[in-house]
């Protein structure tokens, strides 16, 4: 007995409705387990989910550029992400994309009681801790058990960090002021010169991790994003490192063929040029 032919797919068909049911579309189409793509269908939420993360930097990326044209385009590649996931969740009869809208859309009115109820805050402080507040009883409605144990482990480190922080500053574990952290930086960094002293990988290495995330707490305390904060420290040295490369080149020299000596001297040209 002969086998039926596989049917071939009906052709797609962009929605006139809205350009995210087309979307979905695609993605439906991508994962068809007979005239999808392979690498698409092969794919699960653990494989897809280092380019999630990825996608959302490159949104941060063209922010921080001032791109708008690229910001369009890295958002759609992040809702792409998020339809992905959905669609993957969907062939599981987990839920789908219009279940993760209705979420999204739940949780933001129960937190902004104050545009969608009757509710009023005194002040922006007010609205904050309301804000904190209403994520702390979802928190307990989902019967989470620590005041720690639902910060995702998967977060950068530094902005981990924060939250940690953040959490258990609430509930009183905290120090009073900046002065109180960056004295605990200071013994932090004599702990480092010890091991350092002494030679111990292992240890310097702990004293290290004890002083970035002291200063992820001074980060916090002085309402900064550390994250942010070391992105744009990032972009000025590869900036001013970038002079000294542009210098060098006058004389058609490269950094390695220079000395720390001169090329100390182009940072500090370089320093003075963005200061004019």
């Amino acid at each position: 007995m002969t086998a039926a032919p596989t049917p071939a797919p009906r052709p797609l068909q962009p929605s006139e409705e809205h350009p995210l049911f087309t979307l979905v579309e695609i993605m439906a189409r991508l994962r068809d387990p007979l005239h999808g793509c392979p690498w698409d269908v092969e794919q699960t939420f653990a494989t897809i989910a280092p380019y999630t993360v990825e996608e959302a930097y490159e949104v941060a990326d063209a922010i921080e550029r001032n791109d708008l044209a690229d910001l369009k385009e890295e958002l759609g590649d992040l809702l792409l992400q998020v339809v992905f996931h959905s669609r993957m969740a969907e062939e599981q009869g987990a839920f789908d994309l219009a279940n993760v809208a209705q979420s999204i859309s739940d949780k933001m009115i129960r937190r902004h009681p104050h545009v969608f109820g009757d509710h009023a805050y005194d002040d922006l402080a007010d609205q904050k801790a309301g804000w904190e507040e209403l994520k702390a009883q979802e928190r307990k409605a989902k019967k989470k058990g620590g005041v720690l144990d639902d910060v995702p482990a998967g977060l950068p480190a530094l902005t981990r960090a924060v939250k940690l922080t953040k959490r258990a500053a609430r509930v009183g574990f905290d120090w009073p002021s900046t002065d109180e952290v960056l004295a605990k930086l200071a013994e932090e960094v004599a702990e480092l010169q010890v091991e350092i002293e002494a030679g111990d990988q292992a240890k310097a290495r702990e004293e290290l991790g004890d002083i970035l995330f002291v200063c992820a707490n001074l980060a916090r305390k002085l309402d900064v994003e550390p994250e942010d904060a070391l992105r744009a420290t990032n972009a000025k040295f590869a900036r001013r490192f970038a002079f000294i490369e542009a210098e060098l080149a006058k004389d058609g020299r490269t950094p390695d063929q220079s000395d720390l000596a001169e090329m100390d001297g182009l940072w500090d040209a370089a320093k003075a040029a963005e200061r004019k």
